[in-house]
């Protein structure tokens, strides 16, 4: 089953992107419009993904200079030092006029 989307009228992108880039919204679009673009940009979003994923991923890792190390390259040294000192006095005096019996 497909789902039918109110799709907005053409957009001219020229209009709406402000002198730094950004892009403004239009204002006028109806709750139904606003929901249909959102909707196709969340499936562009899922189909660049599923077929760029992995060459995105590196993009935005060589981006951050942050490199992967291999499997061989990671060294774990954990340490761990647990000293419990557990002192429990209890002081029971029972005699038999304590006993339910």
């Amino acid at each position: 089953m497909t789902r039918r989307r109110a799709v907005p009228a053409q957009i001219d992108l020229k209009r709406h992107r402000a002198a730094d880039g950004s892009i403004t919204l239009p204002t006028h679009w109806s709750p139904e419009q606003a929901a249909a673009v959102f909707e196709i940009l969340d499936e562009l979003r899922e189909h660049v993904w599923a077929r760029y994923g992995l060459q995105i991923q590196q993009v935005l890792r060589d981006e951050r200079n942050t490199p992967v190390p291999a499997a061989h390259d990671i060294d774990i040294d954990i340490d761990i030092d647990i000293d419990i000192d557990i002192d429990i006095d209890i002081d029971i005096d029972i005699d038999e006029a304590n006993v339910p019996f």
